[in-house]
C-alpha cells in the first residue's frame, strides 16, 4: 500500500524524468566541485554545453555585440544619400513610403518633408567606405568594416525592436543570443560566464531608450545561461561578496553543505532546476576571485587609454565598457553585450547625433585596434548595430533641429573580424534610405550568419519547449555567404 508521498512521487512527470537522469546530475556536481583537479589535467568542462562538438569549422571564438538602443540614423552616420539634397524639404513621393509601417509618432502628420543630412561625408581607406564626419576614427578602420546597409525588421517600436534583435521575436519570453551561445557552447574561461553584459547609462532626457533584463535573459533555458550585468563600483555584480564575519573558507564550507542538500533533494524529486542552481553557486563562488581582478582596469598601460579616449577611465562610460570588453574576451568570455542608450532622436537629431558619436566613435574604433594588435581580432566577431534606424522624413514640421521618426525598412549595421570580409558594403537601399534595392538581410539572417561564424547551424541549436523545438531564428534565416570571407 503507498501513502501519499509514494503516489505523488510516482505520478509525477518531472520525478519520473529526474530519477532516470539524477545520476547526470551527481555528475554534474561531481564535475563542477573537481573543477581544479579537471584544469591540472589539461581538460575542458563540458558540464552543460548541449554540443558537445561544432556542427561546422569555426571562424570566431566569441563575440562582442555592440548595441546603440534606440535606431541610429543610417542616412546621418553610414548610407551616403547626395541627392537628398535637391529633395529636401519636399514631400517623400507616397509612392516610396507606401508599403512601410508608420509609427504612432508620424502616421498623423499631413506632410512628409525629406530632411537631407546636415553632416557630411567622405571615403575611407582603400575600401573606399563611405561614413559620416561624425565617424573619423571608424574611418580610420574602415578597411576592417564590413556594412550591411540593407538590414530589415517588422518592427518599428523599441521594445519589440530590440527584443526582435536579441532574442529572434517581437514577443517577449524567448532567450537572447547570448544565451544561446551559453547553452550551446559555453565559456572558454570556467571561471567566468560565457554571457556578460554591459551597460552605459542614458544621459540625453529625450533620447533614453529603456532596457529590459529580459533582453538579456535565459527564456525557457535553464537560469545560468542568462547574460549576468556587470557593474562598476566594489560589488561588479550584485551580492557576489561575502556578507561580514563570512571569509573564502567558510563560504566554501556553506556552499558545499547547500550543494550536497541540492543533490538530495535532486535525487528525491527530479527538478532540474536544482542542478542549475548548484551550478550558479559554484561560478558565484568563483567568480569572487575572477571578477574584481578583471574589472580593475589600473594596470592597464596609458596608450590604451589614450586610444580608447579620456572616458576610458570613467566607469559605465562606453568606453570603459569597450575596454573592458575586451578584457573580457581576452580572459574566455564567449559573449559580450554592450549596450549604449540614448539613440531615440525624434527631436534635436542633429545635435544629439553629435553628441552620441564623439562618446561613440572613437571607443569603436580603438576596440578593432585593440583587438587586432593583440591578435584577437581574427577570431573575434564584432558586431554594431541597433534595432532598427529612422525615417528620412522629419518628424512634425521641418526645422533646424528636426528629429527622425523610427524606421524598420531599411537600416545600416557594420561586423568585423570573426572571419567577415573587410573593407565591403553589402546592400543598397534606394534614393531615399527608405526601403532596400538590393540584397536584403533580415534580422533572422544576421543572426543565422553570427552563429555559423561561431561554427553552429543556427537550424540545429535547438530546445524543447512546451512540445515544440524552438532556436533563435524561430522558422527563418539564412546564413549572408557573401559577407563571410
Amino acid at each position: 500500500m503507498h501513502n501519499f508521498n509514494d503516489l505523488r512521487q510516482l505520478l509525477s512527470r518531472r520525478h519520473f524524468f529526474g530519477r532516470s537522469t539524477f545520476g547526470i546530475g551527481g555528475a554534474a556536481l561531481a564535475s563542477l566541485l573537481d573543477a581544479g583537479s579537471a584544469q591540472a589535467a589539461g581538460r575542458k568542462l563540458p558540464a552543460g554545453v548541449a554540443l558537445p562538438q561544432l556542427h561546422l569549422p569555426a571562424r570566431a571564438k566569441r563575440v562582442i555585440y555592440l548595441f546603440p538602443a534606440g535606431g541610429p540614423s543610417q542616412m546621418d552616420l553610414y548610407d551616403y544619400k547626395p541627392g537628398l539634397a535637391d529633395w529636401h524639404g519636399k514631400e517623400l513621393p507616397p509612392s516610396t513610403r507606401e508599403k512601410q509601417r508608420l509609427t504612432g509618432f508620424t502616421v498623423g502628420q499631413g506632410k512628409f518633408p525629406v530632411v537631407a543630412s546636415p553632416f557630411k561625408f567622405q571615403q575611407h581607406g582603400s575600401s573606399g567606405t563611405w561614413l559620416s564626419e561624425l565617424l573619423p576614427h571608424l574611418g580610420s578602420v574602415a578597411d576592417e568594416l564590413c556594412l550591411v546597409k540593407s538590414m530589415y525588421t517588422e518592427a518599428i517600436n523599441h521594445d519589440p525592436g530590440v527584443t526582435m534583435m536579441m532574442t529572434g521575436t517581437q514577443q517577449p519570453g524567448r532567450p537572447s543570443l547570448g544565451a544561446w551561445l551559453s547553452y550551446g557552447i559555453g565559456s572558454e574561461n570556467e571561471d567566468l560566464p560565457a554571457f556578460v553584459v554591459l551597460l552605459t547609462p542614458g544621459s540625453i532626457q529625450d533620447a533614453s531608450t529603456p532596457l529590459s533584463s529580459r533582453h538579456w535573459g535565459s527564456g525557457f533555458l535553464p537560469s545560468r545561461h542568462q547574460g549576468i550585468h556587470f557593474r562598476s563600483g566594489e560589488d561588479p555584480v550584485l551580492f557576489l561578496s561575502n556578507p561580514p564575519g563570512i571569509d573564502r573558507k567558510g563560504r566554501r564550507s556553506m556552499l558545499n553543505t547547500r550543494n550536497a542538500l541540492d543533490q538530495l533533494n535532486r535525487e528525491a524529486f527530479g527538478d532540474p532546476s536544482i542542478s542549475d542552481r548548484i551550478a550558479q553557486y559554484e561560478m558565484a563562488f568563483r567568480m569572487q576571485t575572477s571578477v574584481p581582478e578583471l574589472m580593475d582596469v589600473a594596470g592597464e598601460p596609458e596608450h590604451v587609454f589614450k586610444m580608447y579616449g579620456p572616458q576610458s577611465r570613467i566607469p559605465r562610460t562606453f568606453a570603459a565598457n569597450c575596454l573592458l570588453a575586451r578584457r573580457l574576451v581576452e580572459k574566455g568570455v564567449r559573449f559580450v553585450q554592450v549596450f549604449d542608450r540614448d539613440w531615440d532622436h525624434h527631436r534635436n537629431a542633429p545635435q544629439h547625433l553629435r553628441t552620441k558619436s564623439q562618446m561613440f566613435d572613437q571607443p569603436a574604433a580603438a576596440l578593432i585596434r585593440d583587438l587586432k594588435q593583440r591578435g584577437l581580432l581574427e577570431d573575434t566577431l564584432v558586431v554594431c548595430g541597433g534595432e532598427f534606424g529612422r525615417s528620412v522624413y522629419c518628424q512634425g514640421p521641418l526645422q533646424e533641429n528636426f528629429g527622425r521618426d523610427h524606421h524598420g525598412g531599411c537600416f545600416t549595421m557594420w561586423m568585423a573580424g570573426g572571419g567577415i570580409r573587410p573593407g565591403m558594403t553589402h546592400g543598397k537601399t534606394d534614393d531615399f534610405s527608405f526601403n532596400i534595392a538590393e540584397s536584403p538581410v533580415h534580422v533572422h539572417d544576421l543572426q543565422a550568419t553570427i552563429l555559423h561564424q561561431l561554427g553552429i547551424d543556427h537550424k540545429r541549436l535547438t530546445f524543447k519547449f512546451q512540445s515544440r523545438e524552438f532556436r533563435l531564428t524561430d522558422i527563418g534565416g539564412t546564413v549572408v555567404r557573401e559577407l563571410l570571407s
